[in-house]
């Protein structure tokens, strides 16, 4: 009996979990390992916090998924990796032995990157805890307005997609709400969308204002209870700070002696094995691909999912698994707070309601193929 360990509720492990519900593995014991007992798709959660979707209509449960792959589903985060025993072990030093591991627990944010972040900011990641947070946040502000208290200031930090959809949706809920709220978004310097073409950040620079978001082109240099400090040396009020910041690595695979690239994400080759252990695999986030590096984006963690399962099934057959290159340009479909959106691919962007509604339908239909 071989045991494969499926580490992470990820984008890319649910795609081998219905995989192997649609196609059972004989004599191989599976087991999915995940802190969170679902799965939130990160492409729906600038709507929910808008307004336009319950929490319910963007996540997957993953104690139905993995029961439907006939697969063990343990609750925990994994924290430490043996590769000369091929165990892994939670936090609570559970071990969880395997033959194989497949790795796809996403990025972690680097709470130490900015001094004060993590003990007066909010972060994105992981998305549970900004989803705990949000609601009892939006409820003290409808409050103080209601009191007749000044407008709160707050501040999203990171000028990727992840940032800038945040902070579009903040303003959008205040503003349909009726909270005064003055949103602003410190992009960092390279401003806004620095991996996207010159259209789409045209756009979202003129979007943003009218949309009732502040920006501010500067690196966060320090954050306090109640304000950021700038970089060039400027300081801006803030009662709320969210950080977006962008994906960082977990610092377990770099211990367990996997090999790392230089961010310390976990190198894999075309067939999403470790370069260093064949028996990993890993996709997603919380990888890289020697020769063919991805912005970190749950557009690439999504396709990576077909080929992994492939590999898997593969490997678990003693077949060789077969060589994957991820597309080289991917379509960003980036909500700006109402129901519009932007589309952005290779340069190229358009945008309006009807970018939206394609949005949605692709967003819906991703959620609704798990969570049954």
């Amino acid at each position: 009996m071989k045991r494969l360990l499926l580490a992470g509720g990820g984008h890319s492990h649910v795609f081998v979990l219905d995989a192997l519900a649609r196609k059972p593995l004989v004599d191989v014991e599976v087991t999915l390992v995940s802190p969170f007992d679902r799965q939130v798709y990160s492409g729906m959660l600038p709507g929910w916090i808008a307004g336009h979707y319950e929490i319910e209509q963007c996540v997957i449960p993953l104690a139905p998924l993995a029961q439907r792959a006939n697969a063990r589903f343990v609750q925990a985060h994994v924290a430490r990796l043996d590769l000369a025993a091929r165990i892994a072990y939670t936090e609570a030093s559970e071990p969880l032995p395997f033959d194989v591991i497949s790795i796809a627990t996403g990025p972690v944010m680097n709470l130490d990157a900015i001094p004060g972040l993590r003990e007066h900011a909010i972060a994105l990641r992981p998305i549970e805890s900004l989803i705990q947070a949000w609601p009892r946040l939006f409820a003290q502000l409808a409050a103080l307005a209601e009191a007749g208290e000044d407008a709160a200031t707050l501040t999203v930090l990171g000028g990727g997609a992840g940032g800038v959809e945040l902070a579009l949706a903040i303003a959008h809920r205040m503003q349909t709400a009726r909270v005064p709220a003055r949103v602003q978004l410190v992009t960092g310097k390279p401003g806004l969308l620095p991996t996207l073409g010159e259209g789409v950040r045209r756009r979202i620079a003129r979007l943003a204002p009218a949309r009732g978001v502040r920006l501010i082109e500067d690196d966060a240099a320090e954050i306090t209870r109640h304000t950021v400090l700038l970089a060039d040396g400027g300081e801006i009020a803030s009662d709320v700070t969210i950080a977006a910041i962008g994906a960082a690595a977990a610092e377990w695979p770099r211990e367990a002696g996997l090999a790392v690239d230089e961010r310390g994400f976990i190198a894999v080759d075309e067939r999403l094995q470790s370069i260093s252990h064949p028996f990993v695999f890993a996709a997603g986030d919380c990888a890289s691909m020697v020769g063919h590096p991805r912005p970190k984006s749950g557009v690439y963690a999504v396709r990576a999912g077909p080929p992994l399962a492939l590999n898997l099934l593969r490997h678990l057959a003693g077949k060789r698994p077969r060589r994957y290159r991820p597309q080289r340009v991917a379509l960003y479909l980036i909500s700006t707070g109402p129901q519009h959106a932007i589309a952005s691919w290779d340069g190229l962007s358009a945008e309006g309601r009807w970018v939206w509604r394609w949005k949605d339908r692709i967003d819906r239909r991703f959620v609704a193929r798990y969570a049954r």
